[in-house]
């Protein structure tokens, strides 16, 4: 059997130019949502791709919180900013991404040979922590979002919200601290706007 893309076969390959279609270029920010469920293996799935992702010293520190219920989106609508409140109400799922402070409790599982001594640099200085924490949850974040697309749904991620009130009405008596949001579902074809500007190679990078 023939394929269109032969390079395709080979051991060490690039993905297909229809995913890249998938993850990067044909992909939008959905703001317009279909009345179509998103399944909880489906966001388990989303999630089991993400968490391969690499991140500083394995340490992993994004929690996701999936605002499914009608109940949870009750708690979550007074939270959020007014531009926001129609299209989230309407997807089918919306995640909340954070970043667990105390990550360091997982390390002897996550990262066993380096745990100890992490963990006392990470005690004297709470700052660095919260760095670190945010640093690679950003990075599961932008994994978590890849994963979505290449499972079929499309996202809508969003920065404005009450992130005290996020904390306290999903995270209280944890470590964990809201990142950003992102609805997830399937959009309705045709809504989103044209495709804002991106830097160009030379704008933006240089070859040393």
């Amino acid at each position: 059997m023939t394929t269109a893309e032969p390079y395709l076969a080979q051991a060490d390959h690039a993905i297909s130019d229809a995913a890249l279609d998938t993850i990067f270029r044909a992909a939008r920010t959905m703001r317009q949502w279909q009345d179509k469920p998103v399944s909880p293996a489906l966001l388990m799935a989303i999630y089991d791709l993400a968490r391969l992702g690499p991140t500083e010293s394995n340490i992993t520190p994004a929690r996701f919180h999936f605002v499914v219920s009608k109940e949870a989106k009750a708690r979550l609508e007074p939270l959020l900013d007014e531009g926001n409140r129609k299209q989230t109400m309407s997807a089918p799922a919306t995640a909340i991404i954070g970043y667990d402070l105390d990550f360091a409790r997982t390390l002897p599982t996550l990262a066993p040979r380096a745990a100890e001594d992490l963990s006392k640099l990470l005690a004297d200085g709470p700052e660095r922590a919260r760095l670190m924490a945010m640093r690679s949850a950003g990075l599961q974040g932008g994994y978590f979002m890849v994963s979505a697309r290449a499972l079929g749904l499309d996202c809508g991620p969003m920065s404005e919200f009450d992130r005290d009130g996020i904390d306290k009405e999903f995270f209280t008596g944890t470590a964990i601290r809201s990142y950003f949001l992102c609805n997830l579902g399937y959009g309705v074809a045709g809504s989103t706007r044209p495709r804002a500007m991106r830097l160009g190679f030379d704008e933006a990078c240089k070859i040393l």
